[in-house]
């Protein structure tokens, strides 16, 4: 055998061996996109307290087969008292890879997805109505091995407790905001 073709061979398989480990190693990333902005835009108004206040529509590829659920957490870390979270959603059914804009503000959606409460109270999505500046905005989507048993006033912290030791993969997406 050549040696270059052996070369490239052992070189495949060192490849191909490490994203095995890495995805038996639970470290996958979970691809997240949003037809309404891209990785580091602008969120339009649309989705803000300046516009409808709408949640944008969000995507998501490359989740482990063995996904239970998948959870949702938006925040704000910009916020002048500290981070500021815009929503909370779990028990989302892994055959779902996709949220629709303008998910109903409700505690629980028809496919058994739960939402909790943000720092502005409410159950579901409330969008960024930074006081001042540009503020960035992550949407962080997690694929877990489980589904989750909380009660619908939780917030991020009893989510992020929940999940411990059940995320599988992640991923993140983040747009930015400023008031005109």
């Amino acid at each position: 055998m050549n040696k270059k073709y052996f070369v490239f061979i052992v070189l495949i398989v060192i490849v191909c061996g490490f994203v095995a480990i890495v995805e038996g190693d639970k470290q996958m990333t979970i691809k997240i996109t949003s037809s309404a902005f891209k990785e580091g835009d602008m969120i339009p108004a649309k989705y803000t307290c300046d516009g409808k206040n709408i949640s944008p529509p969000l995507k998501w590829e490359r989740t482990p087969k063995n996904t239970q659920s998948f959870a949702l957490i938006s925040d704000d870390p910009d916020a002048p008292i500290g981070v500021w979270v815009h929503w909370v959603m779990w028990n989302i059914p892994p055959e779902v890879n996709e949220l629709a804009e303008g998910i109903p503000v409700v505690k629980e959606l028809q496919n058994g997805s739960k939402q909790g409460v943000s720092d502005s109270m409410q159950n579901g999505y409330d969008g960024p109505c930074p006081p001042s500046g540009t503020h960035r905005y992550y949407f962080k989507v997690y694929a877990l091995d489980t589904m989750l048993d909380l009660p619908a006033n939780s917030k991020k912290k009893d989510l992020l407790d929940a999940m411990k030791n059940h995320i599988i993969a992640e991923g993140s997406l983040m747009g930015k905001y400023q008031r005109k």
